[in-house]
Parts: C-alpha cells; sequence; structure tokens
C-alpha cells in the first residue's frame, strides 16, 4: 500500500514512523532511516552534524524556523545556543515528541512546535535562519517542491540565511530513489534556487563515502543476518571517509549542505 500524500509528503507514513520510532532513545530511526539498526543512523547523524556545525554557530536572540524539525534534534542545539526557534512538522506525534524533549529547563521556553504542512506553513514571522534537514528529498512532485521553497523563502528575512541538507549528488542513477524519496540532482537544486530568487552561498559536502549508496539497493534481497553484517561493513568503510574529509570532498558526496540567502539582484530590482 502506498503511503498518502499531502502537497509536500506522506503525513501518514510520517506519523506511523512518529509513533514507532520518536521516543525510542534519541529517535534517530523515526528521523534518519527507517529500519535501519542503531550503529548505522548513529552514523548518519554523526555526519550531518559535522556538515552543519559550521552554520548553526548562531548569536543569542537569532530567530530560527526549522523545517520538518522532526523531535527537535536541530531546535535544541539552537536553543542551546540561545536562539529562538520555531520547529514546523507534518506528524503530531513528532511535534509532541519534540515539545517533549524541550519542557525541562534550560530550553523551556526556547522553542514553540507547530503541526503545518510546508505548502500552507504560515509561522508569523520572518526568520534569520531557516533550517530544513532532508525534507525536500521527500516531495516528489516538481510543483510542490517549488511551492514548498517558496514559503520558505517568504519566511527568510532580507539578510537571513537558508541552510538545507539534501540528497543531491552530482550525478544521481536513481537506485536509491522510493516511493517516499528522491535524490535529484544537485543541478536541478541550483536551478530551483536561483528560479525562487536565492543565490548560493557556500555548498559543502556530507558523505563522500560510496559503499552505502551502492549497497542500499540491495539490502531487500538479503537475509536478515547478511544484511545486518553487509550494513556493519559499509559503516565501518566509511566513517574514516565521511568523518575527516565529509565537508570537503564535496564533488564526491551523496548529500549537499546548501548555505543560501535572497539574490542581491532581486533586491536591487
Amino acid at each position: 500500500m502506498e503511503p498518502q500524500t499531502s502537497a509536500v509528503g506522506f503525513p501518514d507514513y510520517w506519523e506511523a514512523r512518529a509513533r514507532r520510532f520518536a521516543a525510542d532513545g534519541a529517535g534517530l530511526a523515526a528521523v534518519c532511516s527507517f529500519g535501519m539498526p542503531y550503529f548505522y543512523n548513529r552514523t548518519i547523524d554523526l555526519c550531518q552534524r559535522l556538515a552543519l556545525q559550521r552554520w548553526l554557530q548562531v548569536r543569542p536572540g537569532t530567530r530560527v524556523l526549522d523545517v520538518g524539525c522532526g523531535v527537535g534534534r536541530w531546535s535544541r542545539v539552537l536553543a542551546r545556543r540561545g536562539a529562538a526557534v520555531t520547529g514546523i512538522d507534518l506528524s503530531r506525534t513528532m511535534i509532541a515528541e519534540a515539545q517533549r524533549r524541550t519542557n525541562g529547563a534550560p530550553l523551556r521556553g526556547q522553542c514553540r512546535f507547530l503541526v503545518q504542512d510546508l505548502a500552507a506553513l504560515e509561522a508569523g514571522d520572518k526568520y534569520d535562519l531557516v533550517l530544513s534537514v532532508t525534507v525536500l528529498q521527500h516531495i516528489l512532485d516538481a510543483e510542490a517542491l517549488r511551492a514548498a521553497l517558496q514559503r520558505m523563502v517568504q519566511h527568510l528575512d532580507r539578510d537571513g540565511a537558508m541552510v538545507l541538507l539534501e540528497a543531491a549528488p552530482q550525478h544521481p542513477v536513481g537506485t536509491c530513489d522510493s516511493a517516499i524519496f528522491r535524490a535529484r540532482a544537485r543541478s536541478s537544486y541550483l536551478r530551483l534556487f536561483s528560479e525562487c530568487g536565492l543565490e548560493v552561498r557556500a555548498i559543502t559536502g556530507v558523505d563522500p563515502a560510496p559503499f552505502r549508496t551502492w549497497l542500499l539497493p540491495h539490502l531487500p534481497q538479503l537475509p536478515s543476518p547478511v544484511r545486518l553484517a553487509a550494513l556493519a561493513a559499509v559503516t565501518a568503510l566509511s566513517l574514516p571517509i565521511d568523518v575527516p574529509f565529509g565537508r570537503l570532498m564535496v564533488e564526491r558526496s551523496w548529500h549537499a549542505v546548501f548555505v543560501l540567502g535572497h539574490s542581491r539582484n532581486a533586491h536591487a530590482h
């Protein structure tokens, strides 16, 4: 059965994932790779944190919009640095879990969380930082993707920064695509950004080691013990490449971090 879709995503799919995994440990199975062992998702989380750390060094009082916030892992990082964070997500369970994880001191009052569909995003403010981690790659329809990005642009302050981490290989082959995921060519994102009035300030890498993307299309055919051993092997092979060199090997990276701002040409007119 195919997951039920909204304008920009799969609320039934994400709600089911959230109910199963959001409260489990760090909640990584709800927001990283579905059905994968903890060590695999922990590696993904580590690579994402290393790739994003430079761009999340915010000043106290920075207004942040965390799009597709999940269980609030990035919202909490930013709130600890003094940011005022608004997190949105399609899943009510994700939002409830994000709120639960920020209820205690010292984060109480630093975050607010809203259940919203990105296509109808209305967060009531302009933001200094709009952050989105592996959200656009789950919007399959081209027009819905454009609409979602436009809503994000409309919430970005004139001098603000938008930071997106997405599956965006230089030469996608489609073997990892699925009913809820699309790895678009990096060039297609760059065209879309320009058409939506954004300009690229920086692009950095995340995960240049190729082993996981080689393995993933074959996983469904592998017996369970072999699957686990194969995942452990590709994780062990990937770490010595991705951790020290992920940000630098931009051209080879499967995911990319795009740092964007409003086009200066648009302001000139």
